[in-house]
């Protein structure tokens, strides 16, 4: 089990770096102006894309340690609550600081799923943006140690 999570976890991490690095691309052209509409349209695809693949991330964990992800129309909101817990099966996956941060994804991508593109507002995403690689390096560092954890606690 522990191989199989490992490189699962490896290959959403990986994925997550192309879009983020994609995404670097793309912030160096708006680096001295805002965007305009169709650059906010990219951008937040690209703050939703994130978001979905650490969500990803998460319930390939919930499954390989509790056997299935959450269920029920909150299923997103538990399910990121839970990678901040320890269980009996798994110790926390993720620090109480960096699900807070994640929170803010979790609220963009609701927000993106049930507006109109050009209700969008630059102020709001340019924080999740601006701080996507800061956030994904947190991810990365805690989901190692995480790993580390478990394959002690496997020998």
């Amino acid at each position: 089990m522990f191989t199989e999570l490992r490189e699962e976890i490896e290959l959403s991490l990986a994925q997550l770096h192309q879009l983020a690095g994609t995404l670097r691309d793309v912030r160096e052209s708006i680096k001295t102006r805002d965007p305009n509409e169709t650059e906010i349209m990219a951008l937040a695809a690209f703050v939703h894309s994130f978001y979905t693949g650490v969500e990803n991330l998460f319930k390939r964990i919930a499954i390989a340690t509790e056997g299935k992800p959450p269920r029920g129309e909150l299923w997103h909101v538990t399910l990121l609550a839970q990678m901040a817990q320890a269980t009996p099966s798994r110790p926390a996956v993720i620090s109480e600081p960096l699900r807070k941060q994640l929170k803010d994804y979790l609220d963009f991508r609701h927000v993106f799923r049930h507006a109109y593109v050009f209700e969008l507002k630059w102020l709001r995403m340019a924080p999740l943006v601006l701080e996507m690689g800061r956030v994904l390096r947190q991810l990365e560092e805690e989901v190692g140690r995480f790993l580390s954890a478990i394959e002690t606690d496997s020998k």
